[in-house]
């Protein structure tokens, strides 16, 4: 092998922890994600996808943490492999180095699938849950960004002239989120 090894770690938010993907293996290179998997549009993904070259060896722990649907699991493997990089998978020990066989095309279908599946029940069995917290009282939903005084400082700073970027990045929050705030008052 010619190339680097380039490792790439997702996971779903920034308290949570990297460090049993890919452990124990030496890369040249690792592009680390904390974010949703959802989309495919996540920076150090994207990184990786203009860095990796001919020859590289790319390796995640399992399929879910490079894509979360079928269609952009195969869509991936593929343009990478098409690229002259082999793709391994730690967990399902499944290598795609664009002269695949059958057996690993359909393993690679079959698994992703099963992934795209179990995030979907995981999906409707958190939906159920919250409807289910909500019917008793006990759903409160997620914390406000803005405390009541705060959207009075905002409101406060943008008849000011303040800009409403400047605001939302002052108070760590969205321009939509701002916005949201503003409209409810």
């Amino acid at each position: 092998m010619n190339g680097q090894k380039i490792g790439y770690i997702r996971v779903s938010s920034a308290d949570q922890n990297t460090e049993r993907q890919l452990d124990g293996l030496a890369m040249d290179r690792i592009f680390t994600d904390k974010i949703s998997g959802k989309s495919t549009d996540r920076p150090q993904l994207q990184e990786m996808l203009r860095f990796v070259r001919d020859g590289d060896h790319l390796f995640v722990h399992s399929m879910d943490r490079l894509a979360r649907n079928l269609i952009d699991l195969r869509q991936m493997v593929q343009d990478l492999t098409n690229r002259g990089v082999r793709v391994t998978f730690v967990k399902e020990n499944l290598v795609f180095n664009g002269d695949d066989a059958a057996m690993s095309v359909l393993l690679l279908s079959v698994m992703g699938a099963v992934a795209e599946f179990e995030r979907a029940i995981l999906k409707e069995r958190q939906a159920e849950g919250i409807r289910i917290a909500k019917m008793k009282g006990v759903y409160k939903g997620r914390k406000a960004s803005l405390t009541n005084a705060q959207v009075e400082e905002v409101r406060q700073m943008i008849t000011a002239g303040v800009p409403k970027a400047k605001v939302a990045r002052e108070y760590k929050c969205s321009r939509e989120t701002l916005y949201k705030y503003l409209k409810e008052s």
